[in-house]
């Protein structure tokens, strides 16, 4: 067997957080869901050998994660640029990334059953 990539999902992550431009949303925050996508490499020490520090370990991945969601920003996007800052940072094996953040329930008048969200995509 010839392992092309390796693509771990951490999907429909939930946090509170207090992401936004408007001082109401600084100051009460919201639910917000996450999801990330990371490509890695084939990982044979982990797909053929078991070994947990041949790949992406998705506890820390999510624990990572958390603490960028805790920091507030005024722009979603900026929340998912620090989130792949971060991964970039801490697991050297991945070589893409994607960060999907939704805002639950925006400030807006009108209704969007499915939130608003932003996906950023970056490569090492």
């Amino acid at each position: 067997m010839n392992v092309k990539q390796t693509i771990i999902r951490l999907d429909g992550m939930r946090f509170y957080a207090r992401h936004g431009v408007l001082p109401q949303e600084r100051c009460v925050g919201g639910h917000y869901t996450v999801s990330l996508r990371l490509v890695v490499g084939p990982c044979p020490g982990a797909v053929g050998a078991d070994r947990l520090e041949a790949t992406v370990n998705y506890a820390e991945a999510y624990a990572l994660v958390r603490s960028v969601m805790a920091e507030p920003s005024a722009l979603l996007e900026r929340v998912a640029g620090r989130i792949l800052e971060a991964v970039f940072r801490a697991f050297p094996l991945v070589d893409e990334a994607t960060a999907v953040v939704r805002k639950d329930t925006p400030p807006i008048s009108g209704d969007i059953a499915g939130g608003a969200s932003v996906e950023v995509t970056a490569v090492r």
